[in-house]
């Protein structure tokens, strides 16, 4: 598979677990609970396999985006941040739905810039050979990443 596209279904996959979670009350709170799971591992290995793989190969692809690979880098430290405070969190915590809302937000934000601004500049200069064979790696590292969001290496320790 594609690595783009690859990487929009992953976000795809987030995208129905915001859904389920706004359309949550706020007696739910054990359904809350177990869509925050899903969500901290589904943006955990996700963020990490961009990091560890799609970023470094975009980058030496198409030099002229690495602005924009350093503000994502520090868009996902902050998510993750926000995940490993989730994770940890009770979900009849009053500031539970509300940390959910702003990571939402948050995620949206970032995928809305990838898919619309950065990823047609990256598939242009990858090609579609490329584009296949790290999707191929993407795939193999998604088995090794990491699932909790403490254990995803800080972008600034490279």
């Amino acid at each position: 598979m594609d690595a783009i596209v690859l990487l929009r279904e992953d976000h795809k996959t987030v995208e129905k677990l915001f859904k389920r979670f706004e359309k949550t009350g706020d007696e739910d709170t054990a359904e809350r609970r177990r869509i925050a799971d899903e969500v901290i591992e589904e943006l955990t290995v996700h963020a990490w396999i961009e990091e560890e793989f799609f970023y470094p190969a975009a980058r030496e692809a198409a030099p002229d985006t690495k602005d924009h690979i350093l503000e994502s880098i520090e868009e996902h430290h902050a998510v993750v941040w926000m995940l490993s405070e989730i994770k940890d969190m009770d979900a009849d915590d009053e500031r539970f739905k509300a940390k959910m809302s702003v990571l939402m937000e948050q995620v949206r934000h970032h995928v809305e810039e990838e898919e619309q601004d950065w990823f047609p500049e990256v598939r242009k200069a990858m090609g579609r050979n490329r584009l296949t064979e790290l999707g191929g790696e993407l795939e193999t590292a998604r088995k090794r990443a990491p699932r909790e969001p403490l254990a995803v290496p800080s972008a600034g320790s490279k």
